[in-house]
């Protein structure tokens, strides 16, 4: 890739991510509108990606940053991690953005989908490190994975997302939220 491509693709994502952040809603956020906040043609976008959901999905994608990557040698020390990077997006632009996507999520199948391709990486993630926890014998045998997923992702989020409990230290919330769930869930 050259460098006047990746100067290109990186404007044009932040275009995109700026429009958001200012406000855009996803059915209004047009193609020529990001094109004309990154100073690039609409062509140049479509040489890149298939369109408007494709960008968005990248885009979002980037908001949210890289993804952990457990150690593998602790499940309560791999959830923390996974745990601790749940609403934590290393862009301020996204405390503006994510809150605005959930009614937009809710809404429409589409964005629905765009939200699961986003988040199903860090999803799978977290299953396979309980389902390590599962085959080793850390965790119970009849462990509903996915709801246990739900009980350490929710508090995290909800934190995050809407400050629910200000006197909660971000700091050592992920540490907290996984002892406690793994309290109730470890093989006696």
């Amino acid at each position: 890739m050259s460098d006047m491509t990746s100067t290109a693709d990186e404007a044009i994502v932040q275009a995109t991510l700026d429009l958001l952040a200012e406000g855009s809603t996803i059915e209004a956020l047009s193609i020529e509108a990001i094109a004309a906040r990154a100073g690039v043609g609409k062509a140049t976008i479509y040489r890149r990606w298939s369109g408007k959901d494709a960008l968005l999905l990248d885009a979002l994608r980037r908001l949210k940053g890289v993804m952990p990557q457990p150690a593998g040698h602790s499940v309560r020390d791999d959830l923390v991690l996974l745990v601790g990077a749940v609403g934590h997006n290393i862009d301020p632009r996204a405390a503006k953005i994510m809150p605005c996507l959930v009614p937009e999520v809710n809404r429409s199948p589409d964005h629905f989908q765009l939200y699961q391709n986003i988040i199903a990486p860090r999803r799978k993630l977290m299953r396979e490190v309980l389902q390590r926890g599962v085959t080793t014998g850390e965790l119970r045998a009849d462990l509903d994975i996915e709801l246990v997923m739900a009980m350490l992702t929710s508090p995290m989020l909800i934190q995050r997302m809407l400050r629910w409990h200000p006197e909660l230290d971000d700091r050592v919330l992920p540490e907290r939220i996984v002892d406690t769930i793994l309290d109730g869930v470890r093989a006696p």
